[in-house]
């Protein structure tokens, strides 16, 4: 049902924007495009709580968006349940082109750790949730949110929540020697811009 009502809404936001192109006269395709662009940036930061800059990944941002709600299923990952690894695998194969491990603990050997200050967009998040070896994981948003496949299906959290605090461990960036190994090149650290 909330799905429902945002993607309404969604609609009559670009709805909107296309009516006003259509007034001015003249106005080039490019600066529509932009403008669409920017309503959608606006939707979509607004709803994951995370400022969207012009550098965002709007790939990333879509597809939690499209993922939010789906049901848990620990070892599913498909959108009619999905765990937080599959959630996680899914999301960096269609985002970032980038085909990493299955088990949470096996991503964690991919990665460089990153401090909780240094986290950026699509930034890997670890937990040790009740166990002293990781159990959880999801992709960092932004302004301290991260989205994941928990308990009650895929959300969007805060590493500021008291829960999600207490049991952070580290976060991590996928190192240079996998992305050089598969030649893939749109990974959160690239300086490219990830659109």
């Amino acid at each position: 049902m909330k799905k429902t009502v945002l993607a309404i809404a969604l609609f009559f936001f670009v709805l909107a924007a296309q009516a006003q192109t259509k007034i001015v006269p003249n106005q080039p395709a490019d600066k529509a495009t932009d403008e669409q662009e920017s309503l959608a940036k606006d939707y979509l930061s607004q709803i994951m709580g995370v400022a969207m800059s012009a550098t965002s990944n709007m790939k990333l941002f879509n597809f939690v968006y499209d993922w939010i709600g789906t049901p848990y299923r620990f070892g599913g990952s498909s959108k009619k349940g999905v765990d937080c690894s599959a959630f996680t695998k899914q999301l960096y194969s269609q985002v970032f082109n980038y085909d990493i491990k299955r088990n949470s603990r096996d991503i964690f050997s991919m990665v460089s750790p990153v401090s909780k200050d240094d986290l950026k967009e699509g930034d890997l998040v670890f937990f040790k949730i009740h166990s002293r070896s990781i159990s959880h994981i999801g992709i960092y948003l932004g302004n301290n949110r991260f989205a994941h496949a928990s308990l009650k299906g895929v959300a969007i959290s805060s590493l500021d929540d008291a829960y999600y605090n207490r049991y952070f461990y580290k976060g991590g960036r996928v190192l240079a020697a996998f992305k050089d190994e598969l030649g893939v090149g749109t990974l959160p650290d690239d300086s490219k811009e990830n659109n």
